[in-house]
Protein backbone atom coordinates (compact mmCIF):
# COMPACT_ATOMS: atom_id res chain seq x y z
CA UNK A 1 0.00 0.00 0.00
CA UNK A 2 1.43 3.10 -0.78
CA UNK A 3 2.11 5.36 2.34
CA UNK A 4 -0.24 9.08 1.20
CA UNK A 5 0.57 12.38 3.02
CA UNK A 6 -2.66 12.24 5.20
CA UNK A 7 -1.03 8.59 6.05
CA UNK A 8 2.01 10.08 7.25
CA UNK A 9 0.63 12.83 8.99
CA UNK A 10 -1.46 10.25 11.27
CA UNK A 11 1.67 8.60 12.03
CA UNK A 12 3.38 11.48 13.22
CA UNK A 13 -0.02 13.00 15.18
CA UNK A 14 0.36 9.49 17.11
CA UNK A 15 4.26 9.60 18.02
CA UNK A 16 3.72 13.37 18.90
CA UNK A 17 1.01 12.09 21.67
CA UNK A 18 3.37 9.26 22.85
CA UNK A 19 6.07 12.44 22.70
CA UNK A 20 4.26 14.69 24.41
CA UNK A 21 2.96 12.36 27.55
CA UNK A 22 6.49 11.67 28.00
CA UNK A 23 7.59 15.58 28.42
CA UNK A 24 4.42 16.47 30.91
CA UNK A 25 2.68 19.49 31.05
CA UNK A 26 5.87 22.19 31.90
CA UNK A 27 6.25 24.98 29.37
CA UNK A 28 7.82 23.07 26.50
CA UNK A 29 8.37 23.07 22.46
CA UNK A 30 9.50 19.91 20.54
CA UNK A 31 9.00 18.41 17.15
CA UNK A 32 7.82 14.28 17.44
CA UNK A 33 8.83 14.65 13.59
CA UNK A 34 12.33 14.82 14.28
CA UNK A 35 12.11 12.27 16.33
CA UNK A 36 9.96 10.03 14.25
CA UNK A 37 12.45 10.15 11.47
CA UNK A 38 15.83 9.49 13.32
CA UNK A 39 14.15 6.72 14.71
CA UNK A 40 13.03 5.63 10.98
CA UNK A 41 16.29 6.11 9.87
CA UNK A 42 17.42 3.03 12.69
CA UNK A 43 14.46 0.63 12.16
CA UNK A 44 15.95 -0.78 9.06
CA UNK A 45 18.75 -2.65 11.13
CA UNK A 46 16.35 -3.66 13.67
CA UNK A 47 15.31 -7.43 14.52
CA UNK A 48 13.24 -9.38 16.79
CA UNK A 49 11.91 -7.81 20.40
CA UNK A 50 14.17 -4.47 19.04
CA UNK A 51 12.06 -4.31 15.50
CA UNK A 52 8.49 -4.81 17.42
CA UNK A 53 9.49 -1.99 19.69
CA UNK A 54 10.06 0.52 16.88
CA UNK A 55 7.33 -0.74 14.67
CA UNK A 56 4.87 -0.21 17.93
CA UNK A 57 6.53 3.58 18.26
CA UNK A 58 6.36 4.49 14.45
CA UNK A 59 3.38 3.23 13.53
CA UNK A 60 4.37 1.44 10.49
CA UNK A 61 6.89 -1.25 9.07
CA UNK A 62 10.51 -0.02 8.93
CA UNK A 63 10.56 -0.21 5.07
CA UNK A 64 7.62 1.94 5.09
CA UNK A 65 9.15 4.38 7.55
CA UNK A 66 12.57 4.53 6.10
CA UNK A 67 11.47 5.35 2.40
CA UNK A 68 8.91 8.39 4.31
CA UNK A 69 12.69 9.73 5.87
CA UNK A 70 14.10 9.63 2.75
CA UNK A 71 11.72 11.64 0.61
CA UNK A 72 10.93 14.06 3.46
CA UNK A 73 15.02 14.88 3.31
CA UNK A 74 15.40 14.24 -0.31
CA UNK A 75 11.98 17.24 -0.80
CA UNK A 76 11.86 19.27 1.94
CA UNK A 77 9.50 21.64 2.24
CA UNK A 78 10.07 25.36 0.92
CA UNK A 79 9.74 26.93 4.50
CA UNK A 80 11.04 23.86 6.25
CA UNK A 81 14.43 23.37 6.83
CA UNK A 82 15.13 19.60 7.35
CA UNK A 83 18.49 17.36 7.45
CA UNK A 84 19.84 14.34 8.55
CA UNK A 85 23.43 13.24 9.49
CA UNK A 86 25.24 9.39 10.42
CA UNK A 87 28.85 9.96 11.68
CA UNK A 88 30.87 6.48 12.68
CA UNK A 89 34.53 5.77 13.47
CA UNK A 90 36.20 3.68 11.00
CA UNK A 91 35.36 0.36 10.82
CA UNK A 92 32.13 0.85 13.29
CA UNK A 93 28.61 0.49 12.23
CA UNK A 94 26.77 -1.74 10.47
CA UNK A 95 28.58 -1.32 7.18
CA UNK A 96 25.31 -2.96 5.18
CA UNK A 97 22.94 -0.30 6.93
CA UNK A 98 25.07 2.75 6.59
CA UNK A 99 25.46 1.51 2.55
CA UNK A 100 21.79 1.86 2.32
CA UNK A 101 21.25 4.78 4.17
CA UNK A 102 19.42 7.65 1.73
CA UNK A 103 21.78 10.65 -0.65
CA UNK A 104 20.36 13.02 1.28
CA UNK A 105 21.56 12.05 4.78
CA UNK A 106 25.33 13.55 5.18
CA UNK A 107 28.27 11.14 6.34
CA UNK A 108 31.45 11.47 8.00
CA UNK A 109 33.99 10.41 10.69
CA UNK A 110 32.84 11.31 14.20
CA UNK A 111 32.76 15.10 14.31
CA UNK A 112 34.57 17.40 17.28
CA UNK A 113 31.54 19.02 19.71
CA UNK A 114 32.42 22.26 18.00
CA UNK A 115 31.83 20.42 14.55
CA UNK A 116 28.81 19.29 15.93
CA UNK A 117 27.86 22.97 17.13
CA UNK A 118 28.29 24.19 14.02
CA UNK A 119 26.30 21.73 12.36
CA UNK A 120 23.53 22.36 14.45
CA UNK A 121 23.41 25.99 13.84
CA UNK A 122 24.03 25.26 9.99
CA UNK A 123 20.82 23.10 10.05
CA UNK A 124 18.60 25.86 12.34
CA UNK A 125 19.02 28.75 10.50
CA UNK A 126 20.55 29.70 13.53
CA UNK A 127 18.33 28.83 15.81
CA UNK A 128 19.79 26.11 18.11
CA UNK A 129 23.82 27.25 18.41
CA UNK A 130 24.35 23.75 20.82
CA UNK A 131 24.35 19.86 19.87
CA UNK A 132 22.09 18.05 22.28
CA UNK A 133 24.54 15.68 23.22
CA UNK A 134 28.33 15.76 24.41
CA UNK A 135 30.26 14.16 22.23
CA UNK A 136 33.07 12.14 23.95
CA UNK A 137 36.06 10.00 22.34
CA UNK A 138 33.99 7.02 23.41
CA UNK A 139 30.86 7.60 20.82
CA UNK A 140 31.64 5.89 17.39
CA UNK A 141 28.49 6.03 15.95
CA UNK A 142 26.15 9.26 15.66
CA UNK A 143 22.49 9.94 14.51
CA UNK A 144 21.33 13.67 13.75
CA UNK A 145 18.06 15.05 12.46
CA UNK A 146 17.26 18.71 12.02
CA UNK A 147 14.20 20.50 11.05
CA UNK A 148 13.71 24.45 11.50
CA UNK A 149 11.41 26.86 9.77
CA UNK A 150 11.38 31.05 10.09
CA UNK A 151 8.40 33.02 8.82
CA UNK A 152 6.30 35.88 8.57
CA UNK A 153 3.03 35.91 9.09
CA UNK A 154 0.82 36.92 6.07
CA UNK A 155 -0.48 39.51 8.07
CA UNK A 156 1.17 40.57 11.31
CA UNK A 157 -0.68 40.52 14.69
CA UNK A 158 -2.34 43.84 15.69
CA UNK A 159 -1.48 44.86 19.99
CA UNK A 160 -3.46 44.71 22.58
CA UNK A 161 -3.59 45.32 26.88
CA UNK A 162 -3.17 42.14 28.78
CA UNK A 163 -6.43 43.01 30.21
CA UNK A 164 -7.93 41.25 26.96
CA UNK A 165 -6.73 37.93 28.19
CA UNK A 166 -9.91 38.50 30.93
CA UNK A 167 -10.06 39.44 34.84
CA UNK A 168 -9.44 35.54 35.53
CA UNK A 169 -6.06 34.98 33.82
CA UNK A 170 -2.93 34.88 35.19
CA UNK A 171 -0.85 36.26 32.35
CA UNK A 172 -2.75 39.20 32.82
CA UNK A 173 0.03 40.65 35.50
CA UNK A 174 2.72 38.92 34.09
CA UNK A 175 3.03 40.97 30.60
CA UNK A 176 1.69 44.62 29.70
CA UNK A 177 0.83 43.71 25.66
CA UNK A 178 -0.62 40.52 24.21
CA UNK A 179 -1.52 39.78 20.67
CA UNK A 180 -4.65 40.75 18.75
CA UNK A 181 -5.73 38.78 16.13
CA UNK A 182 -6.11 41.38 12.65
CA UNK A 183 -8.72 40.53 10.03
CA UNK A 184 -7.50 37.71 8.03
CA UNK A 185 -6.78 35.73 10.83
CA UNK A 186 -9.20 32.75 11.31
CA UNK A 187 -10.45 31.96 14.97
CA UNK A 188 -13.48 29.99 15.97
CA UNK A 189 -14.88 27.55 18.46
CA UNK A 190 -15.20 24.10 17.89
CA UNK A 191 -16.57 20.95 19.19
CA UNK A 192 -14.43 18.07 19.91
CA UNK A 193 -15.17 14.38 21.55
CA UNK A 194 -11.84 14.74 23.68
CA UNK A 195 -11.55 18.11 24.78
CA UNK A 196 -15.20 19.32 24.41
CA UNK A 197 -15.30 23.25 23.16
CA UNK A 198 -12.09 24.41 22.23
CA UNK A 199 -10.87 27.91 21.28
CA UNK A 200 -8.99 27.86 17.87
CA UNK A 201 -6.85 30.26 16.47
CA UNK A 202 -5.06 29.63 13.14
CA UNK A 203 -1.85 32.03 11.67
CA UNK A 204 -1.08 31.34 8.07
CA UNK A 205 3.04 32.33 7.18
CA UNK A 206 3.34 33.49 3.80
CA UNK A 207 3.93 30.39 1.19
CA UNK A 208 2.37 27.61 3.29
CA UNK A 209 2.60 27.02 7.30
CA UNK A 210 -0.19 26.81 9.46
CA UNK A 211 0.35 27.51 13.02
CA UNK A 212 -2.54 26.23 14.97
CA UNK A 213 -3.59 27.23 18.96
CA UNK A 214 -5.98 25.42 20.86
CA UNK A 215 -7.25 25.96 24.34
CA UNK A 216 -9.52 24.11 26.01
CA UNK A 217 -11.35 24.04 29.96
CA UNK A 218 -8.49 24.40 32.34
CA UNK A 219 -8.95 21.13 33.78
CA UNK A 220 -8.47 19.31 30.51
CA UNK A 221 -5.15 17.04 30.34
CA UNK A 222 -2.37 19.08 28.30
CA UNK A 223 -2.03 15.44 26.23
CA UNK A 224 -5.82 15.81 25.22
CA UNK A 225 -5.83 19.07 23.92
CA UNK A 226 -2.30 18.73 21.83
CA UNK A 227 -4.19 15.70 20.63
CA UNK A 228 -7.08 17.80 19.48
CA UNK A 229 -4.73 19.60 18.14
CA UNK A 230 -3.11 17.78 15.88
CA UNK A 231 -6.42 16.37 14.72
CA UNK A 232 -7.52 20.06 14.24
CA UNK A 233 -4.53 21.29 12.42
CA UNK A 234 -4.29 18.26 9.85
CA UNK A 235 -7.65 18.64 8.95
CA UNK A 236 -6.99 22.37 8.17
CA UNK A 237 -4.47 21.64 6.48
CA UNK A 238 -6.22 18.82 4.14
CA UNK A 239 -8.56 21.55 3.47
CA UNK A 240 -11.14 18.65 5.18
CA UNK A 241 -14.10 20.21 7.54
CA UNK A 242 -13.79 21.01 10.76
CA UNK A 243 -16.11 21.02 13.40
CA UNK A 244 -17.14 24.47 14.12
CA UNK A 245 -19.33 25.86 16.58
CA UNK A 246 -21.79 28.61 15.43
CA UNK A 247 -22.09 31.31 17.47
CA UNK A 248 -25.60 31.91 17.66
CA UNK A 249 -25.73 28.09 19.30
CA UNK A 250 -22.89 29.60 22.47
CA UNK A 251 -24.92 31.77 25.45
CA UNK A 252 -24.41 35.06 25.10
CA UNK A 253 -22.14 36.86 27.71
CA UNK A 254 -18.75 36.75 28.78
CA UNK A 255 -17.30 33.28 29.85
CA UNK A 256 -13.78 31.65 30.95
CA UNK A 257 -12.34 31.15 27.06
CA UNK A 258 -14.71 33.46 25.43
CA UNK A 259 -17.17 35.93 25.39
CA UNK A 260 -20.41 36.77 22.70
CA UNK A 261 -22.33 39.10 21.90
CA UNK A 262 -24.78 40.03 19.81
CA UNK A 263 -24.74 43.53 17.16
CA UNK A 264 -26.37 45.08 14.23
CA UNK A 265 -24.93 44.20 11.04
CA UNK A 266 -25.73 45.01 7.30
CA UNK A 267 -24.75 41.33 6.22
CA UNK A 268 -27.43 39.87 8.54
CA UNK A 269 -26.82 36.96 10.89
CA UNK A 270 -23.03 37.42 10.04
CA UNK A 271 -20.25 35.55 12.69
CA UNK A 272 -17.08 36.99 12.77
CA UNK A 273 -14.51 35.96 15.65
CA UNK A 274 -11.62 37.58 16.52
CA UNK A 275 -8.60 36.00 19.07
CA UNK A 276 -6.41 37.52 21.92
CA UNK A 277 -3.37 35.37 22.31
CA UNK A 278 0.19 36.02 24.25
CA UNK A 279 3.28 36.36 22.92
CA UNK A 280 5.60 33.33 24.00
CA UNK A 281 8.93 31.32 23.86
CA UNK A 282 10.14 28.40 24.96
CA UNK A 283 13.43 26.17 24.32
CA UNK A 284 13.64 22.72 25.30
CA UNK A 285 15.43 20.09 26.26
CA UNK A 286 14.26 16.63 26.17
CA UNK A 287 15.83 13.22 27.44
CA UNK A 288 14.63 10.85 24.74
CA UNK A 289 15.18 7.57 27.80
CA UNK A 290 11.62 6.60 28.19
CA UNK A 291 11.13 3.06 26.38
CA UNK A 292 8.04 4.57 24.80
CA UNK A 293 9.89 6.65 22.55
CA UNK A 294 11.45 4.14 20.75
CA UNK A 295 15.06 5.00 21.04
CA UNK A 296 16.26 2.48 23.52
CA UNK A 297 15.21 -0.46 20.95
CA UNK A 298 16.87 1.97 18.39
CA UNK A 299 20.63 1.91 20.32
CA UNK A 300 19.83 -1.40 20.70
CA UNK A 301 19.37 -2.18 17.06
CA UNK A 302 22.29 0.06 16.07
CA UNK A 303 24.92 -0.73 19.14
CA UNK A 304 24.12 -4.36 20.31
CA UNK A 305 23.71 -3.26 23.99
CA UNK A 306 26.72 -0.76 23.89
CA UNK A 307 25.59 2.16 26.00
CA UNK A 308 23.69 5.25 24.53
CA UNK A 309 22.64 8.35 24.66
CA UNK A 310 19.65 10.55 23.08
CA UNK A 311 18.34 13.94 23.58
CA UNK A 312 15.96 16.82 21.32
CA UNK A 313 16.90 20.48 21.70
CA UNK A 314 14.05 22.30 20.51
CA UNK A 315 12.94 26.55 20.56
CA UNK A 316 9.70 28.24 19.15
CA UNK A 317 9.24 32.16 18.83
CA UNK A 318 5.58 33.20 18.36
CA UNK A 319 5.60 37.02 17.95
CA UNK A 320 3.80 39.75 16.72
CA UNK A 321 5.68 39.03 13.13
CA UNK A 322 6.11 35.64 12.73
CA UNK A 323 6.83 32.26 14.11
CA UNK A 324 9.93 30.83 14.09
CA UNK A 325 11.50 27.45 15.59
CA UNK A 326 14.02 24.67 15.23
CA UNK A 327 15.11 21.11 16.79
CA UNK A 328 18.27 18.78 16.65
CA UNK A 329 17.35 15.37 17.67
CA UNK A 330 20.49 12.84 18.50
CA UNK A 331 21.68 9.51 19.66
CA UNK A 332 24.87 8.28 20.26
CA UNK A 333 26.56 4.96 20.54
CA UNK A 334 29.20 4.58 22.82
CA UNK A 335 32.38 2.06 24.31
CA UNK A 336 32.08 3.37 27.84
CA UNK A 337 29.50 2.49 30.54
CA UNK A 338 26.52 4.47 30.37
CA UNK A 339 26.50 8.13 31.11
CA UNK A 340 23.36 9.33 33.45
CA UNK A 341 20.51 10.67 31.67
CA UNK A 342 17.60 11.76 33.13
CA UNK A 343 -18.33 38.17 17.38
CA UNK A 344 -16.76 36.33 19.90
CA UNK A 345 -13.63 37.31 21.57
CA UNK A 346 -11.50 33.71 22.46
CA UNK A 347 -8.82 34.57 24.54
CA UNK A 348 -5.73 32.40 24.93
CA UNK A 349 -5.90 32.45 28.48
CA UNK A 350 -4.13 29.37 30.20
CA UNK A 351 -1.81 27.03 28.88
CA UNK A 352 -2.36 25.85 25.39
CA UNK A 353 -1.69 23.30 22.58
CA UNK A 354 0.36 25.15 19.35
CA UNK A 355 1.31 22.98 16.51
CA UNK A 356 3.14 24.05 13.14
CA UNK A 357 1.62 22.08 10.32
CA UNK A 358 3.32 22.39 6.49
CA UNK A 359 0.26 23.01 3.94
CA UNK A 360 0.33 23.13 0.04
CA UNK A 361 -0.18 26.76 -0.30
CA UNK A 362 0.33 26.60 -4.13
CA UNK A 363 -3.72 26.44 -4.57
CA UNK A 364 -4.34 29.95 -2.70
CA UNK A 365 -0.97 31.61 -4.90
CA UNK A 366 -2.14 30.03 -8.12
CA UNK A 367 0.90 28.62 -8.67
CA UNK A 368 2.60 24.85 -9.11
CA UNK A 369 3.25 23.08 -6.03
CA UNK A 370 6.86 21.21 -6.10
CA UNK A 371 7.34 17.61 -5.82
CA UNK A 372 7.93 18.39 -1.85
CA UNK A 373 3.66 18.67 -1.23
CA UNK A 374 2.34 15.62 -1.99
CA UNK A 375 5.25 14.09 0.82
CA UNK A 376 4.76 16.98 3.51
CA UNK A 377 0.90 18.46 2.74
CA UNK A 378 -0.43 18.19 6.36
CA UNK A 379 2.31 16.91 8.37
CA UNK A 380 2.92 18.56 11.86
CA UNK A 381 6.07 19.62 12.29
CA UNK A 382 6.29 21.10 15.24
CA UNK A 383 4.04 21.50 18.55
CA UNK A 384 4.37 23.09 21.76
CA UNK A 385 2.51 23.66 25.59
CA UNK A 386 2.51 27.12 26.00
CA UNK A 387 2.46 28.13 30.03
CA UNK A 388 5.13 31.24 30.26
CA UNK A 389 3.49 34.59 27.92
CA UNK A 390 5.93 36.64 27.15
CA UNK A 391 5.58 40.23 26.48
CA UNK A 392 4.43 41.21 22.87
CA UNK A 393 5.68 44.53 22.68
CA UNK A 394 6.70 46.18 19.43
CA UNK A 395 10.00 45.32 19.89
CA UNK A 396 10.35 42.00 17.99
CA UNK A 397 12.17 41.72 15.34
CA UNK A 398 10.85 40.65 11.97
CA UNK A 399 11.14 36.97 11.27
CA UNK A 400 12.90 36.42 8.14
CA UNK A 401 11.79 33.78 5.69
Amino acid sequence: MTMTAADLAGLVARYARRFHAVVGSRHHVASPLGAWLLLALCASTASGVQRRELVDALGCEPREAAAIAAGLLETPHPLVAAAAAVWNAAGKGDERWLSGLPASVERGPIPSQDQADRWAREHTLGLIEKFPIEITNEIYLLLATALATKVSWDRPFDLAPASALGSGSPWGQQVEHVLASPLGHSAFVASTTQAGDVAVHVGRARDGLLVVSVIAAADVPAGEVLAVGHVLATDLAFGRPVPKRSLFDLPLGDGPLWSVREEMSPAGARESCYAFLPAWEANSMHELADPRLGFGAAAAALGRGDPWQAAQAAMARYTRVGFEAAAITAIGIALSARLPGRTAVVRFCHPYAVIAVAVDDSARRGTASGAWSGRWNGVPVFSAWVTEPREAGNGDSEAQQ
